[in-house]
Formats: structure tokens, sequence, C-alpha cells
């Protein structure tokens, strides 16, 4: 039977955001009482908030926004692999030997547990060798469950730009800790927000057997 795996994280207030960032808060705005019908909220976030997508604007000025983002890649056939055993550090191509010619999704599970209540200002990363190495494979999405592809104290986006130059998409902050590793259909959409640098989104899995 399908299952579906649901890899998004909870928005909600006291989520853990990039050092310095924007907080989440949601505020109701309208009630239901007499005379209202409906609660209506507003809210006030990052656009990297949770699980998201990076836009090419995000560091590059004359990258493309997420309204105008290409969404073939974020739906499809993934492959989830999990290096949390392995990779303290970066993910660097002997971590990806065993992947096959071509794969046109690579899931990276990093964390052995994802760190729903803190923010983990060592989370492991993925080299710009990497990022080649699954361009060479024909790869278009790459997705990780820590908050950047490179590391936070990284001042040259080493591995956003080499994404960049593969023509591939990014997605951060997912959530594996109860999927197995394996192959799945991804479907991942980035708001069409015009203007935004990058979106969250509702990430899933759903199993092919």
């Amino acid at each position: 039977m399908t299952r579906l795996y649901d890899i998004s994280q909870t928005i909600r207030p006291g989520i853990p955001v990039w050092p310095g960032d924007r907080e989440f808060s949601l505020t109701r705005t309208w009630h239901i009482e007499p005379g209202c019908p409906v609660n209506v909220s507003e809210i006030s976030m990052s656009t990297h908030t949770g699980s998201h997508a990076d836009a090419r604007l995000h560091f590059d000025e004359k990258g493309v926004d997420s309204a105008n983002t290409a969404l073939e890649a974020y739906i499809g056939p993934a492959l989830l692999l999990d290096l949390s055993d392995v990779v303290t550090d970066l993910v660097r191509p002997e971590h990806l030997a065993g992947l096959p010619a071509t794969v046109e999704r690579v899931l990276l599970k990093l964390f052995k547990s994802f760190p729903h209540d803190g923010w983990d200002p060592d989370f492991p990363a993925i080299s710009a060798d990497a990022i080649r190495f699954l361009a060479a494979r024909d790869c278009k999405l790459i997705g990780l469950d820590v908050p950047s592809l490179d590391p936070q104290d990284s001042k040259t986006l080493d591995a956003h730009f080499a994404v960049d130059a593969a023509g591939m998409a990014i997605l951060e902050g997912l959530v594996f800790d109860d999927v197995p590793p394996g192959d799945y259909e991804l479907i991942a959409l980035p708001l069409k927000i015009a203007g935004a640098d990058g979106s969250p989104l509702r990430a899933i899995l759903r199993s092919l057997a």
C-alpha cells in the first residue's frame, strides 16, 4: 500500500530559525463572534523558516525569485540516503560513491535526530565537490535535513554556487527521522511569492510500493 511521509517541519512559535533571522509569529486578527463568521490570522516569518526551498535570488542579486522558479525539479523520483553515521562535517564525493549512474533527486539525512527544539550551529553541510559529483549524474535537486547546504559560518557559499552552476534545485530543513532510506516520489513545491528569495513548503515523500 502506498504510504505518505510528511518530511516538513511544523511551523510554530518557537521554531528554531537561523541566528538573527525573524522568528515566526501568528496573530489572530479576526475572531468568530457576533457579526464575524470566521477566524483570520496574520503571520510574520522568514522566507527560510522550517522546511524551505532556496530561490536563486537568495544568493544572487540577479537570480530568479520564488514566483518564477521552475517547478519540475520539485516533483518526481527521489533517493533518500542516510549519512548520519558517517558524515560529521561535510558530505564529500566518497560518501556518495554508491549512487547509480543517473539519479534525478537526492535527499540526504545528516542529523541522527532532527533538532526540533534547538539550533545546532555545527550542523553537517555538503561540499561543492559533492554537488558536482551529483550534477555529473544528472541530479536536478538536492535536499537536506540541515538548515543550509553550506556551513553556518560560510561567507562564500561554495555549495550554493555549485548548485547554481549545475542548474539544480535546493531544499533545506527537511525531516527524515521516521523515513527509511530508499526510493520515493517527492512532492515539495515552493510558494509563488513575487520577489521572495525562498519559500516555506509542505514536503512529502510517497512510497513507490
